[in-house]
């Protein structure tokens, strides 16, 4: 599906139409056309309700608030700002006001704005009203929008702002030219070789949904190509463009009918997440629309025949069917890209690129992602991502902005993205990167913890050591299951395999060991701290301290220590702290555990698996967790952790969208699954032997 919003795609033809209204302009001269009031009969009365809610639903099929409600304002009452290179075109207030909106127009002046792009007063409208789409309506839901926004609509005395365009694109008149060369007014006319869901599908998408205004591309006046599937340039209707760093995806036979009415009533199917402001599109418009015309949609979409048709699409996959998982390619070890996609991305779309269904998108299969130009892969990864907030999926999940990374790093990344789960897609450039970038101008986070980078290890003389060191953070429990006896990564505690700031990062760590510890009331090492971490947290057994393994650990660790030395501070160093006066409040602390870590945790704690029973996201409580001894088990250092790291996927915090709860919530579901049943530590009496032992301690 499209990843930009309807305005801003509307926003780059009315930008386009511009540029040619500026040539003719130079030229042309003409008087607008005017609407004799007194001639036309007015729509006067009271609409049926029945007739006022069907003209709701058209105004959603439509979509009208995506472009006429400013953001915070009040609904259809317009003064949404949507910028051009030549100025600004503000939408206008059409709420029945009869000053400020359309509630002194007939419905012959309203009709003619909607199929001709003339308003009542005569000055044209630009094209980033999608007059030639509408003009495909139906009489009948034209009369019943109109009603709708009559009677069904508050009135709204906002002014409408003024255009904001610059000379000579601020000359309407010009536009009469435009569409004289090049609007498409055709009515819909059914094709009585197809059935009533197909002419029903063919309806919605060429008329009320203007897919064509994203999808289909454009000549040079920046019409659209093709206003439907019919007529000599037909193949070209919805076979996808660009505009602005962005794909819109060609449409045509595109999935099956079911995943794409999942798309559209949802805002995700098993190949894609929607993203960008087409979120917006799916909150305010698709997820509205009834499931007989999403069915009437998808069958239209997928009759139209493709010029590049998409390789074979798996099937879907039975709840009960695992055995088809995929594995980790062998690059996320081998190259620059691979590792940076383990380091930055595996959270949330896995090591095998499956995703976490129902939160995180997959790459494996995505249109996105196998797209020939690689535009909205790039855009995303510099911009950020949101999904989109419906009934079926009403928290949103989000992807911060990379741009933080540079040019080359995500052009590394995205091509190693791209060789394993493209089809075939070709590499990214860091030109192409540049270009976005620079086109773009994304917000970069600018916190002082600098994430060291785990591709440079393939740099390092010992590269396999502290690959191998790094794997055994990211992979515990699969590389060592005789150490480790629960379902625990090093990085379900460290993430991102301890790159990120207050996220317990390994930066500096080696360089403070040997060090006195409390807990154990001796100095310890580095073997003895990694060693903790398998007893407590894994709930597991140590390991040889002479082995390849530890070896290669701590190698890992020595890496990440680079130039810090024992007496130096580093920035983003540990978990930081909560209060340890704020009083848990255990009820709000299930009800946060419900909204804010079930989905990835489980409603029992139980944590979550794959289809193929591999574990995605840990579980908190219960035999596969950690133990009372754990770090984690205390009330305040499981809050501090949280409030900075949990939940991921929150808001645009780099790298991970991490964080976001206050104090409080953080304290109070960190009593709550802190105090779960849990694993006993038996060598717990011999903990804190010489300094007070936490109040928060489990034993």
């Amino acid at each position: 599906m499209r990843e930009d919003s309807t305005p801003r795609r509307r926003l780059a033809w009315a930008a386009g139409v511009v540029v040619a209204l500026g040539a003719i302009a130079a030229v042309w001269m003409a008087i607008p056309p005017r609407l004799d009031e007194a001639k036309t009969p007015g729509f006067s009365g009271t609409a049926e309700a029945g007739l006022v809610a069907k003209g709701r639903y058209v105004a959603q099929l439509g979509d009208c608030v995506a472009c006429h409600t400013a953001p915070g304002g009040p609904e259809m009452a317009g003064g949404r700002a949507l910028e051009t290179p030549f100025g600004t075109i503000y939408s206008t207030n059409i709420t029945p006001d009869p000053q400020q909106g359309i509630g002194g127009w007939s419905y012959a002046a309203f009709d003619r704005a909607m199929r001709q792009g003339v308003a009542a007063d005569g000055h044209r409208l630009y094209p980033a009203m999608p007059y030639p789409s509408y003009a495909k309506m139906s009489d009948d839901d034209m009369a019943a929008l109109w009603a709708y926004l009559r009677q069904g609509v508050p009135a709204v005395a906002q002014a409408n702002k003024p255009l904001g365009m610059h000379f000579p694109f601020d000359q309407r008149w010009g536009l009469a030219y435009w569409d004289a060369v090049f609007a498409d007014k055709t009515p819909f006319v059914p094709n009585p070789q197809k059935d009533a869901i197909w002419n029903r599908g063919a309806y919605l998408v060429q008329g009320l949904g203007h897919c064509g205004a994203c999808h289909t591309p454009r000549g040079i006046g920046f019409q659209e190509l093709a206003m439907s599937d019919m007529g000599s340039k037909g193949a070209l209707f919805l076979s996808g463009a660009q505009v602005e760093h962005w794909n819109a995806v060609e449409l045509r036979d595109l999935w099956t009918v079911p995943d794409t009415v999942e798309m559209l009533k949802t805002g995700q199917n098993r190949f894609a997440t929607a993203s960008g402001s087409m979120t917006d599109v799916i909150l305010h418009s698709t997820q509205h629309v009834s499931d007989p015309d999403l069915v009437a949609i998808a069958t239209y979409l997928k009759s139209l025949p493709s010029a590049t048709p998409e390789a074979a699409l798996p099937a879907p996959v039975a709840a009960s069917a695992a055995a088809s998982a995929t594995e980790t390619p062998v690059a996320a070890y081998t190259s620059r890209g691979g590792l940076g996609y383990m380091q930055f991305c595996t959270d949330c779309h896995r090591p095998d690129g499956g995703g976490v269904k129902g939160v995180f998108p997959a790459l494996a299969g995505n249109p996105t992602v196998a797209a020939k130009d690689p535009a909205t892969l790039i855009h995303i990864t510099l911009t950020g991502w949101k999904t989109a907030s419906t009934g079926a999926h009403p928290r949103v999940y989000t992807m911060p902005a990379f741009a933080r990374l540079s040019d080359a790093e995500i052009a590394e990344i995205l091509s190693y993205v791209r060789t394993s789960w493209g089809q075939g897609a070709g590499a990214v450039d860091a030109a192409a990167v540049a270009d976005a970038r620079k086109s773009l101008d994304p917000k970069i986070d600018k916190t002082p913890f600098e994430t060291p980078r785990l591709a440079r290890l393939l740099d390092a003389p010992n590269a396999a050591q502290l690959v191998r060191g790094m794997r055994l953070n990211a992979e515990t429990h699969i590389l060592l299951p005789k150490n480790v006896g629960n379902d625990l990564n090093c990085t379900s505690c460290h993430l991102n395999a301890g790159t990120v700031a207050d996220g317990s990062p390994y930066v500096g760590v080696s360089a403070f060991f040997p060090s006195y510890a409390p807990r154990a009331g001796k100095v310890i090492t580095m073997e003895d701290r990694i060693n903790g971490c398998f007893r407590r947290s894994m709930n597991g057994k140590p390991l040889p301290p002479d082995s390849d393994d530890m070896k290669a650990m701590v190698a890992y660790f020595d890496w990440m220590k680079g130039t810090t030395k024992k007496e130096d501070k580093v920035p983003g160093r540990g978990v930081g702290k909560v209060d340890p006066k704020i009083v848990p409040n255990v009820a709000n602390g299930e009800k946060v555990y419900g909204a804010q870590c079930a989905v990835c945790h489980g409603q029992s704690g139980e944590g979550l698996k794959d289809a193929a029973g591999r574990t995605v996201y840990p579980p908190l409580w219960g035999d596969r967790s950690f133990n009372i001894g754990a770090g984690m088990a205390r009330t305040y250092t499981a809050a501090a952790f949280v409030k900075r790291n949990m939940p991921i996927g929150f808001h645009e915090k780099f790298p991970l969208g991490q964080g976001g709860l206050s104090d409080q919530d953080a304290v109070d579901v960190a009593e709550y699954f802190t105090h779960q049943d849990r694993p006993d530590f038996p060598d717990k009496v011999k903990d804190w032997p010489k300094d007070p032992k936490p109040k928060d301690a489990r034993y």
